[in-house]
């Protein structure tokens, strides 16, 4: 149930955002998200927290504080079983990226591959992108919880995702170059040597490996001209109705060059808006666990 609970509150956060590079931490403090008192100062924050990779400020605004330090003092709990495959595994990766040299020794693992690929499937990269997209489209047409609007604009951001493959050279060279460096720093400022030390990590300390992974994730976009910044500062949040303790909000936002708009819901408890999803997902959870829990006689 923790499990659930804890892909819950990340799956909030990142449809608040995104319906919607410091090198220093910017945790959100509970004054800053106390602060966030309407749906649209709630969306707008989770935009912000999104783009500096604070993790743990995101759950912070995502959830209600009894539920925040549960998933805290929860964190390590319930772990799947580590196996010796799984172990030599990430050894292997970690070594592969943190290795003096690895830049240039990486590069040249990769670049009979990347020559191949060019030789064999860059031609064919439309006929891909357009299956693609129509199996994604398939989807959405086929969601009965989705409005026609709704729709239409996920189409619309299926079409413009489409677009930037088909015209991006992944495979470019210096272009590969740049994000094996930028993978290789990120593991190196993590500096987790193995599997069973990242199990060990504490909320906060894995709240920050996260922010450190995800801010290379978006430099690693930016090399192949998708800015990740450029989406969150422009989200504009709109209240379409609200009833004080509940509202939906339309969010549009520019991705690929390209007006996007979403609806999304919130539900007020205490003095704070939370994603109404997410919301009943706890709820849920969290009935799960007590069922589960033998009853005291």
């Amino acid at each position: 149930m923790l499990k659930l609970k804890l892909r819950a509150a990340f799956a909030a956060v990142l449809l608040v955002a995104l319906a919607a590079c410091s090198k220093e931490p910017a945790t959100v403090t509970p004054a800053e998200v106390a602060k966030a008192d309407t749906p649209e100062e709630t969306i707008l924050l989770s935009a912000r927290l999104l783009k500096q990779g604070d993790f743990a400020g995101l759950m912070r605004h995502a959830l209600p504080p009894a539920e925040f330090e549960k998933a805290k003092a929860d964190w390590n709990k319930d772990q799947d079983p580590i196996t010796d495959e799984d172990r030599a595994k990430f050894a292997e990766t970690m070594n592969k990226l943190t290795a003096p040299g690895a830049e240039a020794a990486l590069f040249a693992e990769i670049e009979p591959q990347l020559t191949a690929f060019d030789a064999q499937y860059q031609q064919q990269i439309p006929m891909y992108v357009a299956m693609g997209s129509g199996w994604l489209q398939g989807m959405v047409q086929q969601n009965k919880d989705m409005s026609d609007e709704a729709k239409q604009q996920a189409i619309a951001g299926i079409n413009a995702l489409g677009a930037w493959v088909q015209k991006t050279r992944f495979t470019d060279p210096e272009s590969v170059k740049k994000v094996i460096a930028i993978a290789a720093r990120a593991a190196r400022d993590m500096n987790i040597k193995t599997l069973d030390e990242a199990r060990a990590l504490t909320y906060d300390q894995a709240m920050e490996k996260a922010r450190i992974g995800f801010l290379a994730f978006k430099e690693a976009l930016a090399v192949y001209g998708f800015s990740f910044d450029q989406v969150l500062d422009s989200v504009k949040p709109e209240v379409v109705s609200s009833d004080g303790n509940t509202a939906k909000v339309k969010v549009a936002y520019t991705a690929f060059d390209t007006p996007l708009t979403m609806e999304t819901e919130l539900v007020r408890i205490g003095d704070h808006w939370y994603g109404k999803s997410a919301m009943e997902q706890l709820a849920k959870a969290n009935a799960g666990q007590a069922d589960a829990t033998p009853s005291e006689g």
